[in-house]
């Protein structure tokens, strides 16, 4: 078995093509057992997806490994990405049609988490959880003191572990006539 170097890196305009490939592969593979097929087809058209907004804020990620046995010359894979948010929208890719770019105040607003997928080849190895713990840490650098997050239910669990709390249950219109369950989730920082 070969050793794995897992860095964390903000996202560029570049990692887009790679990125809707991690996102439908997560969804797709880590969803499907809190997801029905048609939700899960209906929210890859009009819910998930990359957020450039993120992209441009700076406050998206990527989780590249790379294995210590490649060559120099190969670049390293992007397994997984995750982001934070200082505006309003809780959730939702570009296509998204409810979003909200507005920017949210750090003295009353709490920052979102955003659009986190992790490649089912990469799953439970922690790298939810690096990717996580560097946006927690780079949000209350910018001044917030409080987190919440739209979470998949495919989610909850992982977040529960982190200490985020579920505050409702709501459903994310679909373009299919389906809805895609979801659950509020929020943290302080102590």
């Amino acid at each position: 078995m070969t050793a794995t170097n897992i860095q964390i890196r903000k996202a560029t305009a570049a990692d887009v093509p790679r990125l809707r490939e991690v996102i439908e592969a997560s969804v797709r593979g880590l969803q499907a057992g809190d997801y029905s097929p048609a939700q899960i087809e209906g929210a890859l058209k009009s819910v998930y997806g990359v957020d450039t907004q993120l992209i441009a804020d700076g406050t998206y990620l990527v989780a590249e490994v790379s294995e210590s046995q490649k060559q120099e010359s190969q670049k390293p894979e992007i397994v997984a990405c995750g982001g934070w948010s200082k505006r309003k929208t809780l959730y939702g890719g570009d296509q998204y049609a409810a979003r909200e770019d507005s920017l949210l105040d750090p003295a009353r607003d709490a920052a979102k988490i955003r659009a986190f997928f992790v490649h089912p080849d990469w799953a439970r190895r922690g790298i939810g959880g690096l990717i996580l713990e560097t946006c927690e840490e780079a949000a209350k650098a910018a001044g917030f003191t409080r987190l919440e997050m739209g979470a998949t239910l495919s989610g909850v669990a992982f977040y529960k572990a982190k200490g985020y709390t579920a505050l409702e249950n709501l459903e994310a219109p679909l373009g299919n006539e389906e809805v895609l369950p979801i659950v509020r989730m929020a943290k302080e920082f102590k």
